[in-house]
């Protein structure tokens, strides 16, 4: 991860991110649906949903949730996100830790599911040797 010194400090995200080389992997919108289309209620517990489908993606490629380089975050509820920084910082670390690339935050009027409130939209760099 890539942070110059001289910047506001970085929390929570990274500046930049290098790759060492590897396999790019985008990922689509990732929404907080269940398996069986169904979506929790809330801002928090979407957002944990999301990012656990945006790790299993990447598992399935054959990385590991850190190897994710980039996140924008799509939300209709950005004073929501706002004041639900805490919990949605601890969501971010029960599946990724304090790993935190490149991210952007999106207000948008609505996504797809009109039940959603918040989509991922990740590229990772899966390392070589992985399934894919």
């Amino acid at each position: 991860m890539v942070n110059p010194a001289g910047l506001p400090e970085a929390s929570g995200f990274s500046y930049g991110a290098i790759s060492a080389g590897g396999r790019s992997l985008t990922l689509a919108g990732v929404t907080g649906h269940r398996a069986d289309g169904s979506i929790p209620d809330g801002l928090v517990a979407q957002f944990v949903a999301a990012c656990e489908t945006v790790a299993a993606v990447v598992t399935e490629a054959g990385g590991e949730p850190g190897d994710v380089v980039s996140v924008t975050i799509y939300t209709t509820d950005i004073a929501g996100y706002r004041s639900s920084l805490g919990p949605i910082g601890e969501a971010w670390r029960s599946v990724f830790g304090k790993h935190y690339p490149p991210m952007a935050l999106l207000g948008v009027n609505e996504l797809m599911d009109p039940m959603a409130l918040v989509e991922l939209v990740s590229v990772a760099v899966i390392p070589d040797g992985g399934p894919g």
